[in-house]
């Protein structure tokens, strides 16, 4: 059983996750996915390509793509050197395309052809995890999921939403304190954010409509030497020594 204060701590996190959906709601009503698609399967080969790899260089290729090879039919029986030349600008394009025609296999013996409706379905197809699945459930389907990639997974520790690393971890703790009807639309606005705002490196604190709500976990202060952790209402909690081994980039001297 929680103790009172546990139960606080949990309290607290909530309201303040819901101030960040709804600061994010307001900043980004019309947020959606990146990926171009018209139906479930070509969502599904979309997102496999776009591992590693930008949206922008899949939406670039998808449209020949899904031409040449208009149904999972077609995928499965593809000329393996084609569908690798077909999609190798995006990268690590050998294993895409055994993913690809191995997954389109399965859904042709066992699914009709069509992309799964279920986690359960989806997950063990090959080129797909929890990532993968959620995209397609969640856009294709509408059924409710977290989508963690990169930016969501930094955005969700830096805010203090989550201590955790692995993706699986990441998305139980969110799925605890957004509510359901909201994980799609979370999920995509989170990923704006990361891209537009809150960047990996230099995040745009000072210009962030957020910042009130964000304890900036790991970010480092004005002078680059302290890190801040998190306390559940939002403020900075604990003040954390970084040491510099190197001077930053500001500070090097110049070559002459």
């Amino acid at each position: 059983m929680k103790s009172r204060a546990t139960k606080g701590q949990d309290r607290a996190l909530q309201q303040r996750a819901r101030r960040l959906q709804r600061g994010l709601e307001k900043l980004y009503p019309d947020a959606h996915c990146a990926l171009n698609y018209e139906t479930p399967l070509q969502l599904l080969v979309a997102t496999i390509l776009s591992a590693q790899c930008t949206d922008v260089r899949v939406n670039l290729v998808t449209p020949a793509l899904f031409a040449r090879y208009p149904d999972a039919r077609a995928f499965a029986d593809a000329d393996i050197g084609e569908l690798e030349k077909a999609i190798q600008s995006t990268g690590f394009f050998r294993n895409k395309a055994r993913n690809i025609q191995a997954c389109c296999k399965i859904l042709v013996e066992k699914h009709g052809g069509e992309a799964p409706r279920t986690m359960e379905e989806l997950f063990p197809l090959p080129g797909i995890g929890r990532k993968t699945a959620n995209v397609i459930l969640g856009n294709a389907y509408g059924v409710p999921g977290i989508t963690v990639d990169t930016h969501l997974s930094r955005l969700s520790k830096r805010m203090g939403l989550t201590k955790q690393s692995d993706p699986v971890k990441i998305e139980r703790d969110l799925m605890e304190i957004i509510p359901e009807k909201d994980w799609t639309m979370f999920s995509h606005r989170m990923i704006f954010h990361g891209r537009q705002v809150c960047f990996a490196r230099k995040p745009n604190c000072e210009g962030c409509l957020l910042a009130k709500d964000c304890p900036k976990v790991g970010v480092a202060g004005p002078t680059g030497g302290e890190e801040l952790t998190a306390s559940p209402s939002g403020g900075a909690g604990r003040r954390k020594l970084v040491l510099r081994t190197q001077p930053s980039k500001k500070q090097r001297p110049r070559n002459v």
